[in-house]
């Protein structure tokens, strides 16, 4: 739905009234101009090319300069430009490298005036000088940029800008001899048309190509560029090097740029590509667009203020086949949308805390912030009370500095370095982590560690365990368990219930026969570690008695070929007289007589309560498995890893992401797994711990992160006496015949460390280079050079 406010403005040779509007064309466009007058407005591509009336409620078409039979490439425009003296003249730009002038003046169908076919590729760029009626300048894919006088059949000079292509040209408003050319390679060069020879001025504007550019209507020396590293630079080349006075951040390449007429910091701009929309910035501003314009629905090709003096409205071409007027007050304002408060944590610790200015204002007591150890994140500047949007985003910073001592990130650093990755066992892995965790103070960090190696690593064979148990009221005895019994073997007499007595007067400690033929079990799982003793099983007594005792029984599993365990005759004494044996099995009741069980005679057990009888359950299986296996943890330790990561600790989430490998890999996704590693690298490198970095990103197992030290990783010499680039064959020069890395002091041929000067180009073993500068300046080689190493 079409927005219907409507503007008039009142010019000095008339009145501009319209409204938000647009119309279907017949193709999609690349280019748009205005004709002086701001009535009519011709839309060029490579199928349309057409002249339409700019009415009060609608686009009307005026005439179609697509004349003829033939299709012709001539006639495929990459961008046209009507003359702002001569309402009668276009030029258009041809993608097979021609450059076409137009006369509406004629009074034939076919309007076309002139053909220049001097460049070799596509013409990106026309320009008619803003005074000087006749002349024309054009910039092409071949390089180079033409000058052309339209009362003669071939240009009047060409400049060659020594690059791939030339992707903009535009002369400078004030100054009459001096044009703007933009190149591929994120250059701009600043030509005298008197001096096709060589440029006045170059410098890098940009991280890669330079689209757009375009001197600003007021201002004489400022110059706003665009390009491929989605920013917008505006230049003060007034000074004696080009200073970059703005630079505004967009989403996407900056295709087109254009000065908002009558304010002096407002510029529209618009994206090569993803970004349909068309942003009004104001540069003092970079972060928020004023104004935001969402009609098209393809990529924006081309923008045109309707006239050089009114801000109002704004014409606009894309790739969606529309051609649109824009109107200055219907444009959304992305700052009405904007959060006005945020939140960032320092390097050291420091809290920066952005708000509203309202709601700091009722706060009289704030202490302001008066450090200046760090540039402050966010700058507040004070605000034109004539900008349209000056109290919509306005924020006030406040920075809560931490205690000296309190915030200190020693602890990160410490950790970094001391910690152990990899080449060792796991289980020292765990013990080392664990020892330096609690060197440092961080328990729970340690404790994390410990038991991650109880949980992975396995126990082995250990000493047995001493249990202590309390039988009856009168005594108590510790009895060592050598082994347990298992439960299937033992004589089916043992599950009816069997009761025990014993004299009343007997206060001795009861006794406890095991079977010799159980032994421990052991876990071959993981041969990593040897460690803790393996749990073992229980079984339940029936006391009638006062007290329940528990009674410790082996797993089902058996191994006959392990030594026996004879218990020693002196710590089983015979005590008391059964008094009442349950049926069963005779030899049941001729084993309870004897005084000591020995290796030989398996299966049988008997037990003497303290005070009362008691009975023994039969259990066919063991109540849970002797030791539960590494795969039962691992949504633990998952949440464990998670836990930490949402606390900040990334160092201790990628710690034990490489300590324990594949064991906990498979259980958490890459791409959070590559976030955390990038975090903690990021972390590790402002911290300037490269080494701890690098080995980090060695032992990672994500692509996208291994792949990290993998980049520039060629290093570009020269040769120290002829200056030429040293071939990767070797250090001998393929040119001059001497080795390059020849140390300055010592005359001798480098074969470790070679330090070198980046502005001679001479340098030598690092010890004798430092020892050298310690006492002198100049180049130890004699060049005079002043060298300096820090």
């Amino acid at each position: 739905m079409e927005k219907m406010s409507r503007v008039t403005t009142a010019l000095g040779g008339g009145v501009l009234t319209g409204r938000t509007m647009h119309c279907h064309l017949d193709a999609p466009a690349n280019a748009i101009s205005v004709c002086r007058d701001a009535a009519q407005v011709v839309v060029a591509g490579r199928s349309i090319f057409k002249i339409y009336a700019i009415e009060e409620e609608q686009f009307v078409e005026k005439l179609n300069l697509r004349v003829g039979r033939k299709p012709s490439l001539n006639l495929s425009c990459a961008d046209v430009v009507w003359h702002q003296m001569d309402e009668n003249l276009l030029a258009t730009a041809a993608t097979n490298g021609v450059v076409v002038t137009w006369n509406l003046g004629r009074p034939s169908r076919n309007k076309q005036d002139q053909l220049f076919t001097e460049h070799k590729r596509t013409v990106n760029k026309v320009c008619f000088h803003p005074t000087e009626a006749h002349v024309l300048l054009s910039g092409s894919q071949d390089g180079f940029m033409k000058c052309f006088d339209l009362r003669r059949k071939d240009s009047v000079s060409t400049f060659s800008g020594q690059s791939e292509s030339v992707r903009d040209v535009q002369f400078s408003i004030r100054d009459y001899f001096t044009f703007a050319s933009t190149f591929e390679n994120g250059n701009v060069q600043l030509w005298d048309i008197r001096r096709p020879d060589r440029c006045e001025r170059m410098f890098t504007a940009h991280n890669g190509p330079v689209f757009c550019c375009d001197w600003h209507p007021e201002d004489r020396g400022w110059l706003a560029t665009g390009g491929r590293d989605k920013m917008v630079k505006v230049w003060d080349m007034t000074t004696h090097r080009a200073k970059e006075m703005h630079c505004v951040q967009t989403i996407a390449s900056v295709a087109r740029v254009k000065w908002r007429p009558e304010c002096r910091h407002h510029l529209a701009t618009c994206s090569m590509m993803v970004d349909h929309n068309i942003y009004v910035w104001d540069v003092r501003r970079p972060f928020v667009p004023a104004a935001m314009f969402e009609e098209h629905r393809d990529v924006t090709t081309g923008i045109a203020w309707r006239h050089p003096h009114d801000p109002s409205f704004l014409l606009s071409g894309s790739k969606d086949s529309s051609l649109c007027q824009h109107l200055f007050r219907d444009a959304s304002q992305p700052v009405e949308r904007a959060n006005p408060e945020g939140l960032c944590y320092g390097l050291f610790g420091d809290l920066a805390f952005a708000a509203k200015e309202s709601l700091v204002a009722a706060e009289s007591g704030r202490k302001p912030y008066t450090g200046d150890r760090r540039h402050p994140i966010f700058f507040k500047r004070k605000l034109d009370p004539a900008e349209p949007f000056a109290g919509l985003a306005s924020s006030a910073l406040s920075v809560f500095e931490t205690e000296p001592g309190g915030g200190a990130m020693r602890w990160f650093v410490d950790t970094a370095e001391r910690y152990a990755l990899a080449g060792r066992p796991l289980a020292e892995l765990c013990d080392h982590n664990a020892k330096v965790a609690r060197e440092l103070g961080r328990d729970q960090v340690a404790q994390t560690w410990t038991m991650l190696r109880t949980i992975y690593c396995s126990p082995g064979l250990l000493p047995t365990a001493n249990l202590s148990h309390s039988m009856g009221k009168g005594g108590s005895c510790g009895l060592q368990l050598m082994n347990s019994f298992n439960l299937k073997d033992m004589a089916p007499g043992l599950g009816s219930e069997t009761r025990l007595d014993r004299s009343k007067g007997d206060a001795r400690s009861d006794t406890v026969l095991l079977d010799s033929s159980a032994t421990l079990i052991t876990n071959e799982d993981n041969e990593e570690t040897e460690g803790s003793d393996v749990p073992a099983d229980y079984l339940l007594g029936d006391v009638e008695g006062e007290d329940d005792e528990l009674y410790l029984l082996d797993p089902e599993h058996t191994h006959p070929e392990e030594p026996e365990c004879v218990l020693p005759q002196e710590a089983f004494p015979l005590r008391h007289e059964i008094v009442d044996t349950p049926p069963g099995p005779e030899h049941l009741q001729d084993k309870a007589d004897s005084p000591h069980v020995s290796g030989s005679e398996a299966d049988v057990a008997s037990l003497a309560p303290v005070d009362s009888s008691f009975s023994l359950l039969s259990v066919s299986h063991a109540l849970y498995d002797s030791r539960l296996p590494p795969d039962f943890f691992s949504m633990l330790v998952r949440d464990m890893l998670h836990f930490y990561a949402e606390q900040g600790d990334v160092q201790m989430a990628v710690s034990v992401l490489i300590v324990l490998g594949e064991r906990v890999r498979k259980d958490i996704d890459e791409q959070t797994q590559e976030h955390w590693y990038t975090s903690y690298i990021d972390l590790l490198q402002r911290f300037r711990l490269w080494n701890v970095s690098n080995e980090v990103v060695k032992l990672s197992t994500s692509r996208a992160v291994s792949c990290l030290n993998q980049a520039s990783t060629t290093l570009h010499v020269n040769c120290s006496h002829c200056k030429r680039p040293m071939s990767s064959r070797g250090w001998v020069c393929d040119r001059c015949h001497r080795c390059a890395s020849m140390c300055a002091v010592c005359h001798h041929v480098v074969k470790g460390l070679f330090v070198w000067c980046q502005g001679c180009s001479h340098g030598g073993h690092l010890q004798h280079i430092m020892k050298w500068l310690e006492g002198s300046s100049h180049c130890p080689a004699g060049c005079g050079h002043l060298c300096e190493y820090s």
